[in-house]
């Protein structure tokens, strides 16, 4: 074990909890879930990314790092009209369309054929509304939210993985010391798995479980195999995937979402300063895994905390954690020149959060520009 290992690992889990914990917290109350179902949520899912990263690293011996699904959690936080046994639901049927893309190759090469800027469309589409909200933060804070904006800049232009956690760290700093929030009692009680049992509406399914099990693929699982072969490592695709499946399945029925292997968070834990040694570097993934059972163990201390903070200091730091994602999404969305007008479809569609049928907006943001694309590629060469 080399001192580079532990740091990095340890630096890939803060990035990856402090950046967008606020953005699972935001899902989590727009489904309704009670704070100890919010900390049940929480607890479940730190522990399948804890199991799993030590898993796949110490069976196959590269360093596989899972994080949670960020832009599944912004999909749910944009939900209305849900409970929690429903989503669990979701969660259930997505995590299961996960493990088969793994175990039954013909799915998976049907997922692959959807073009990727519609796919990285759908994903801006529900990326967007919750950026365009860091206005409204400032509008409504602007003495805590705006030194915010400005020590995620600074920072940024030094270590942008960094970035978001300097902005939680100086909003923590400055709602605690004006008064903005107040601290709450904190003790340091065993965390809880609390059972949701799971409710499945046909409308719910289609609107939040396919678009979950979508975005999940599209971009976070896809991005984080591409990660591990630009580091010189060849994934174990379906071994992955049929393991963090399962790992979503268990862990949804307490109440998370999806699990998934991680892209930025990884590239930290890839470097090659970690280790001279690429054979050796699986250690950091297993490292990686022990700091996210701590974060779990704590986690009746921090939720307390972040729950005390006021709610635009919390909507302008989901603002500046979605804003790498957005741009990433934006340019893949509109790179590929023969799907820029269907995925502009997509993107206005998705972005625009109205649900048909009961069905949310990211699914028919997919099927308007799969359309779209279809009737562009219907046309003959002389039209």
């Amino acid at each position: 074990m080399r001192i580079p290992m532990i740091s990095a690992a340890l630096v890939a889990v803060l990035v990856g909890y402090g950046s967008t914990l606020a953005l699972v917290l935001s899902a989590a109350a727009a489904l309704g879930a009670t704070p100890a179902q919010t900390a049940s949520w929480i607890f479940a899912i730190a522990m399948a990314k804890a199991v799993g990263s030590a898993f796949l690293s110490f069976r196959y011996r590269i360093p596989v790092v899972l994080a949670w699904s960020t832009p599944g959690a912004a999909l749910l936080a944009a939900t209305t009209n849900v409970t929690l046994p429903e989503a669990v639901g979701a969660f259930l049927v997505a995590a299961a369309l996960i493990a088969l893309t793994g175990a039954f190759r013909p799915l998976g090469r049907l997922i692959a054929r959807i073009p990727d800027g519609i796919a990285a469309a759908m994903l801006a589409g529900v990326l967007l509304p919750f950026c365009l909200k860091a206005s409204l933060a400032v509008q409504s804070l602007p003495a805590l939210v705006l030194p915010m904006i400005a020590m995620f800049l600074a920072v940024r232009l030094k270590n942008p993985a960094l970035a978001v956690l300097a902005a939680l760290a100086t909003g923590l700093v400055l709602a605690f010391v004006t008064g903005a929030a107040e601290l709450p009692r904190l003790t340091l009680p065993l965390p809880t798995l609390i059972f949701i049992p799971p409710a499945f509406r046909l409308d719910v399914l289609l609107g939040i479980g396919v678009p979950l099990y979508l975005v999940t693929m599209a971009s976070q699982n896809l991005p984080g195999f591409a990660t591990l072969r630009a580091a010189g490592y060849e994934p174990p695709v379906a071994p992955a995937l049929i393991t963090t499946g399962a790992l979503s399945a268990i862990a949804g029925l307490f109440g998370a979402h999806t699990v998934n292997m991680a892209a930025i968070t990884a590239s930290i834990c890839l470097a090659e300063d970690t280790h001279p040694d690429r054979n050796q570097r699986w250690k950091t993934g297993v490292i990686y895994g022990g700091f996210w059972m701590v974060i779990a163990l704590l986690s009746p201390v921090i939720l307390p905390i972040l729950a005390a903070l006021p709610p635009a200091l919390m909507m302008a730091l989901v603002a500046l954690a979605l804003l790498a994602p957005l741009m990433g999404a934006l340019t893949a969305a509109f790179t590929p020149p023969h799907s820029r007008f269907a995925a502009t479809v997509t993107l206005t569609t998705a972005a625009s959060g109205v649900a048909a049928f009961g069905i949310g907006a990211a699914f028919w943001g997919l099927l308007a520009g799969l359309a779209v694309y279809a009737l562009e590629h219907l046309r003959t060469p002389s039209t």
